[in-house]
């Protein structure tokens, strides 16, 4: 075993190394994007048919061409059909057949919808069960059906777009029925509502027509110079659609969102979800090279040291307001400072060699950054404290985990002041883990879910780097309450497949994303034989050459899907170093 191991473990950490741009971090790629693809087509067509026609025609065919066999679509070409997904597609191909022939797929998504929903009239109610009393997705689901004719105006929710023109210190207790991300789409789609069916309150109205251009002033004070908010097609496109439905298709705003979907277009036809996870994904290759020692040369470790350093915010974020200290999840200009990119960068810096004047200063601003994000619970939120008024802007358990292991890696660098409040904070922390396990020993993460799943939840992606966070705290002599980390450790063994790797759905298809963090976790523990039987099925999908190959995983909260091409790569790389001394016996 220990031959293939090795053999193993060197070809995947040479693609990995393969990987690094010429800039000398890592890029990654983003699966295409049915649901991208389709609002931004309905974005373009919204502000200009003729002159967008060419992208719009392109999308259109790459949605023909990727519809599911049963007349859906998931939201990547490997997803499931999902009732959100394919009505986008669905109202987008249908506003597109007058210039192209879809009545075949037009047909074939109506049979899906009606069959998903019980009929076309009841598609409003069947969406918006599906997202609850978060109106971040639904809302924006109907007004692109509305858009292309396929709903009334007066069955999409107002959204109280007016409240945007308050200070923003007041937006965590307004209780907005969107999360802290999806302000530009409060005050767009909220317009465009306002706009195509206003409400019969006459107070109300007053309120918000007084309230139009300083919210519009708002949206173009949070807009990144690129034009693509978040960085996100989807988010852009609701944004750009709306404000020309409402008259502003020249908007300043309206404008530069446009180049952005231009410049995101891939030269298939579709878009991604996201332009890149630059950031991220290099703070994860960091951690997973991190287990050999050697991996990466000094000129590597130096370039990507600065690189690092040149992505901390070091300023207040205009859209959300974050104090300077964090990372985002990429480079461009739509990122924004959040919870899981800042420890996965101060952890990376660490694994990076020395740490110099310039790497501490950045360090203990990163550290201090995370402290003042925690919430009153001890958990750790996304982007912004005391929100928590929808599930996406609650305390995380995993963004939690991830934040103890950068406090606690970084203690040694901080001087006593800072010290003093990072155990502190360590300790709410590791007493909010301790809350919010599941009587069976899991954890539930809030940004990757499997859509196999019950509630598209994923308790071993959760789990497991929760169980690797906690090992780390207790490696470096802290204490962790009695049994959290045993049950958990229990619970994961009990979760493996038969075949030796791991499903985020109990019985649902094994993935090497989620093989991979489950051996990371339990490798060194004394279940020798889950680990190693792991350890040999990934060894055997390097082998095959399906180790490559990524699984769609998601943000359950959004029930939202995407796949990210490095993801296999980078925790197969981690989960056989980390393993690799288990399995030296034959």
């Amino acid at each position: 075993m220990r031959s293939r191991l090795d053999a193993a473990l060197a070809t995947a950490t040479q693609t990995l190394l393969a990987e690094l741009n010429p800039q000398g971090h890592w890029t990654g790629e983003l699966s295409s994007s049915a649901l991208s693809t389709a609002t931004a087509v309905v974005a373009l067509g919204a502000v200009d048919r003729a002159q967008h026609g060419d992208l719009i025609a392109g999308g259109l065919q790459w949605l023909a061409r990727h519809q599911n066999a049963d007349g859906g679509w998931g939201d990547t070409v490997k997803s499931r059909s999902n009732i959100s997904t394919t009505a986008l597609c669905w109202a987008a191909l249908s506003g597109g057949a007058s210039t192209t022939d879809l009545t075949s797929s037009i047909a074939n998504a109506e049979v899906w919808l009606t069959r998903a929903a019980g009929s076309l009239l009841q598609l409003v109610p069947a969406i918006e069960r599906r997202y609850g009393k978060d109106r971040t997705f639904s809302v924006p689901i109907l007004m692109h059906l509305a858009i292309c004719g396929q709903v009334s105006w007066t069955k999409v929710s107002p959204l109280p777009f007016e409240l945007a023109a308050l200070p923003h210190q007041l937006f965590g207790a307004l209780q907005l029925p969107v999360v802290s991300y999806a302000l530009p789409a409060l005050i767009a789609i909220g317009q465009a509502i306002h706009y195509h069916a206003p409400s019969a309150n006459p107070l109300v109205r007053l309120i918000r027509e007084s309230s139009l251009a300083r919210t519009l002033r708002v949206l173009e004070s949070i807009q990144p110079e690129n034009g693509g908010f978040l960085e996100a097609t989807p988010l852009t496109s609701f944004v750009t659609m709306a404000l020309a439905s409402a008259g502003h298709a020249q908007h300043p705003v309206a404008r530069r969102a446009v180049n952005f979907l231009r410049a995101s277009a891939q030269a298939d036809g579709s878009w991604a979800i996201d332009t890149n996870l630059a950031t991220w994904v290099t703070t994860l290759a960091i951690k997973a090279l991190a287990h050999q020692p050697g991996a990466l040369t000094p000129e590597q470790q130096l370039a990507l040291r600065e690189w690092l350093l040149g992505q901390q915010y070091r300023v207040e974020h205009p859209y959300t307001h974050a104090a300077p200290g964090g990372w985002a999840w990429t480079d461009l200009p739509g990122g924004v400072p959040d919870a899981d990119d800042t420890p996965g960068a101060l952890l990376a810096l660490l694994h990076l060699g020395v740490v110099d004047a310039p790497t501490r200063t950045a360090g203990q601003m990163g550290v201090r950054w995370l402290i003042d994000l925690q919430n009153r619970d001890g958990g750790i939120p996304t982007f912004c404290r005391g929100w928590g008024a929808l599930p996406f802007d609650r305390s995380s358990p995993d963004l939690t985990a991830h934040t103890l292991r950068a406090w606690t890696a970084w203690l040694p660098q901080l001087d006593d002041p800072l010290k003093k409040r990072t155990l502190s904070a360590v300790a709410c922390a590791v007493r909010f883990l301790q809350q919010q396990q599941r009587p069976d020993g899991s954890w539930l993460p809030l940004w990757f879910g499997n859509e196999h799943a019950p509630d598209d939840e994923n308790p071993v992606y959760g789990t497991a780097k929760i169980v690797i966070a906690l090992r780390d705290l207790l490696h470096r002599g802290h204490a962790l309450p009695e049994g959290m980390l045993e049950r958990a450790l229990r619970w994961l063994v009990e979760r493996q497949d038969a075949s030796g790797g791991w499903s985020g759905a109990k019985d649902g298809p094994v993935s090497v994303e989620e093989t991979a963090l489950a051996v990371e976790a339990l490798a060194s523990t004394e279940d020798v034989s889950a680990t190693d039987r792991g350890t040999a099925w990934l060894v055997a999908q390097v082998e095959s050459g399906r180790w490559s190959e990524p699984a769609p995983i998601g943000f359950y909260f959004a029930k939202l899907w995407y796949y990210e091409r490095l993801y296999p790569l980078i925790w197969t790389v981690g989960a056989l170093g980390k393993a690799g001394p288990l399995n030296s016996r034959d």
